[in-house]
């Protein structure tokens, strides 16, 4: 299955990112890589077997608004780990949810937000087990732990 989105992997786990057109999925990409992150797939992503890799003609690309079309270092695969919508109503302390049809931990971020990267990064660690969340999107378990 293709899905409109972006997708960044750290560690071998990745993250897609999803939203409507212009809601600030490559933005958000473009800091994640400043974090520690590798492109996967930007604007499109195959999705297979819970894993997640780029269209073979967009493979290693990433559009940066006011730039253009970069070629940066990416991996041909990753296993998922997390979804993140951008957009939406963001609760202070969400329920747990999963992804409908990719049943993954998901949660719902503004992509513009300072502290988006970071919140990527957290939300990865706890869909992961690495980190303890005592409320909210990740507490008590109710997600199971992604590896």
């Amino acid at each position: 299955m293709q899905m409109h989105g972006s997708c960044a992997a750290r560690n071998g786990a990745g993250v897609l990112l999803i939203g409507p057109s212009g809601a600030g999925k490559s933005d958000l990409l473009l800091r994640l890589l400043d974090r520690g992150f590798v492109l996967v797939a930007d604007d499109r992503v195959d999705i297979s077997d819970g894993c997640a890799s780029p269209p073979a003609v967009l493979a290693g690309l990433l559009e940066v608004r006011g730039l253009g079309l970069l070629r940066l270092p990416h991996l041909p695969r990753a296993r998922l780990a997390l979804v993140v919508t951008l957009g939406g109503r963001m609760d202070r302390l969400p329920q747990p949810a999963r992804h409908p049809v990719l049943d993954l931990p998901m949660i719902v971020l503004d992509p513009f937000a300072a502290s988006a990267a970071q919140r990527v990064e957290l939300a990865l660690d706890c869909a992961q087990g690495r980190r303890e969340a005592l409320a909210g999107a990740f507490a008590a378990g109710d997600m199971g732990t992604v590896t």
